[in-house]
């Protein structure tokens, strides 16, 4: 069985004709015929009702699906092989890094490269580990340490850590005195919004979530709204809501009873063989800038790694 014959196989099922399959694919008919031959002797089955029109036998219906799977794997194959020859780079973020960490980072690095391929997928913790382990993407950002099970040898090579504040809405903020406790603040809106920001979550988070009286999980746009609204509270990494608190949107509230909150994320490759790409390693640079914008940097390696690479 080759992909000749499964196109063949495909655009005959199109056409319902070996004629015209024959005319669209600038082969002979006698070709197209014994392509068919060939795969039906190869199959132990009879694909086609051949007469005045061209239809599937139910032998060949249910060989169809499975036919155009195998073109179509076979073309996205030969499409990423042609990335590869042109340059392409995978990176997989937590959600709530990729605006903040990448945007600019990626606009500045195709004006250097701008023929390479850029990937970058989202997700939570585990689909991070899980994208690096099964290496869909060379580089990750992530909470940090790892606690994911599934990809224990990450290297990092750089270490954020960002603040969480607590956040209520200006109209709300304004309604309390100036050293609240959380019982006045949840008195004036009772809705905690939760977002997993965390491996882990921390006490103050949760112990937050059990005293209010109802909670609600969300995504951060939502969440956002929702806080800009006045109708809930909650703890968000200091990226999500900085434009919001600049404009007055919302406002960072401390409880005197509630400890402050911070995140740690890192920048990690699964191997350092990952470094010996500089164009990988210029994007890299790119988002160490905006890692030293966003928090505060905790510990980079990367310039001793690439020393020693």
């Amino acid at each position: 069985m080759d992909l000749d014959q499964l196109r063949t196989f495909d655009r005959i099922v199109r056409e319902q004709s070996f004629t015209k399959a024959a005319a669209y694919l600038n082969i002979t008919q006698a070709t197209a015929s014994m392509r068919m031959r060939a795969l039906e002797q190869l199959l132990g089955v009879t694909l086609f009702v051949r007469g005045r029109t061209v239809s599937l036998t139910d032998q060949g219906m249910t060989f169809l699906p499975f036919a155009r799977r195998i073109i179509g794997t076979a073309q996205e194959a030969r499409e990423a092989l042609r990335r590869v020859e042109r340059g392409r780079i995978a990176i997989a973020s937590l959600r709530s890094l990729v605006s903040p960490l990448i945007t600019e980072s990626l606009l500045r690095f195709q004006e250097k490269y701008p023929a390479v391929d850029v990937v970058v997928n989202e997700g939570r913790q585990a689909q991070i580990a899980e994208m690096l382990h099964e290496r869909e993407s060379e580089l990750g950002i992530l909470c940090w340490p790892n606690l994911e099970p599934l990809a224990v040898d990450l290297v990092p090579l750089l270490t954020m850590r960002e603040r969480v504040p607590l956040v209520i809405s200006a109209d709300k903020a304004a309604k309390l005195s100036a050293t609240p406790e959380i019982e006045e603040v949840l008195a004036l809106v009772p809705r905690v919004i939760s977002l997993i920001w965390w491996q882990v979550a921390p006490e103050a988070s949760t112990a937050l979530t059990r005293r209010a009286p109802t909670s609600v999980e969300l995504p951060t746009g939502p969440a956002r709204r929702l806080a800009i609204k006045g109708e809930g509270i909650g703890f968000f990494v200091n990226s999500a809501v900085a434009d919001d608190i600049a404009a007055g949107r919302l406002v960072e509230i401390l409880p005197i009873d509630v400890e402050p909150l911070h995140r740690d994320t890192a920048m990690v490759v699964r191997s350092l063989t990952a470094l010996e790409r500089p164009m990988l390693v210029d994007f890299i640079r790119e988002i160490a800038k905006e890692c030293a914008r966003v928090g505060t940097i905790l510990d980079s390696r990367l310039e001793d790694l690439l020393s020693a690479a």
